[in-house]
């Protein structure tokens, strides 16, 4: 199945190297794969062969070449770098990874300029044409990973989350971290689907887990840099008597969400976040995704901002019953903001008077990618 990058990383490798990051088995080797033409070389830093010719410095005579799991040599920086350097009007470089290569992309970058960096997420709906009910009750049930949707099964779906979240903390953490509390890290990662859609309190995972606040909000970094989890802060205005510090989590892989409901507002953010990345990867733009709560406890899930200025509002609901009081109030302080509420099942899309939306999955999500 075609990844919608595909024509963009194209575009991009004439120029620079491109980097693929994104959460484990989302992918990325066989989107690699999918662009590389005849002839490429491919070098796999968990083959041993491979290993020995990059541990040798050598370069690749090919003209397309494809890195995977570099990043877990130490010197990948700057084996890249003199690969780019020499070669940067002859050579294609792609380089995928597990989250680890955005990890260290971070810890000081001797190859600032030299590459694009890419966030490969999940299918969503546009990208599989998604159409039908029984179309979104499966991503909504398997999620969007590739082996367990394609998969079509749910049991298949279920044995793979729970190696999943084993792979997580002892292959990836485990090489970061160096930690003793990997039994607590992992009791952290599972009960995180449970807080999903309520802005989520360090001080009672703290009291929980018996360990320090600190700790904890490492923990969740270490989370999020891996591409278990993202979070999204609340949106602050003078208009608005909005909270200020509480974030909120959703997962890469909404299936781990029990709750109906917050899954599918996981699902939603998921393919909202997707879109931000792209905005932000591919086009520079300041586009983020936050959440609204004020202190009189209303509430509306998403709030998307385009240089800090608000340019859409979205609550998601099951079914229809109502109009969010809540995002009625925002749409009145921000008039000109074009506000949706989205529902799981709906036979009935309309616009208010006060002009909010009502939409169903599909009409809303045509807008993503």
């Amino acid at each position: 199945m075609e990844r919608f990058l595909k024509e963009f990383v194209q575009k991009d490798l004439e120029n620079k190297m491109v980097f693929i990051g994104g959460p484990r088995q989302v992918g990325k080797t066989t989107f690699a794969m999918d662009l590389a033409p005849p002839g490429h070389r491919y070098l796999n830093w968990d083959i041993s062969s491979d290993r020995k010719f990059i541990l040798n410095e050598f370069f690749p005579a090919e003209d397309f070449i494809v890195y995977d799991e570099i990043h877990k040599f130490h010197q990948w920086r700057n084996y890249l770098k003199g690969l780019y350097d020499k070669y940067k009007n002859e050579k294609k470089i792609l380089a995928t990874g597990s989250a680890r290569l955005d990890y260290y992309r971070h810890s000081g970058d001797s190859l600032q300029g030299r590459y694009h960096y890419y966030r490969l997420h999940p299918f969503t709906v546009k990208e599989l044409q998604l159409k039908s009910s029984g179309d979104i009750q499966d991503l909504l049930n398997l999620g969007g990973f590739p082996e367990p949707f394609l998969s079509g099964q749910e049991q298949h779906a279920k044995r793979w989350r729970r190696e999943y979240h084993s792979r997580i903390i002892y292959d990836d953490i485990s090489v970061l971290e160096l930690s003793q509390n990997l039994s607590k890290m992992e009791q952290l990662l599972l009960r995180l689907p449970r807080l999903v859609s309520a802005p989520l309190s360090l001080n009672s995972l703290r009291e929980d887990l018996q360990v320090a606040h600190k700790t904890v909000a490492k923990w969740l970094d270490i989370f999020e840099r891996m591409y278990f989890i993202y979070r999204i802060s609340p949106y602050q205005s003078n208009q608005l008597r909005a909270v200020k510090k509480e974030q909120k989590h959703y997962h890469f892989n909404w299936a781990e969400v029990a709750d109906r409901g917050a899954r599918f507002e996981n699902l939603i953010a998921g393919h909202l976040m997707k879109w931000a990345h792209f905005q932000q990867d591919h086009y520079g733009e300041n586009i983020d995704l936050h959440y609204f709560r004020d202190t009189d406890k209303r509430e509306v899930d998403f709030v998307v901002t385009h240089d800090g200025k608000v340019v859409r509002a979205v609550e998601c609901k099951l079914v229809f019953k109502e109009i969010s009081p809540a995002l009625k109030y925002f749409q009145k302080k921000f008039p000109e903001t074009e506000c949706v509420q989205v529902h799981l099942k709906s036979d009935n899309e309309f616009i208010t008077k006060e002009g909010i939306k009502a939409l169903g999955w599909r009409t809303f999500l045509e807008d993503y990618i």
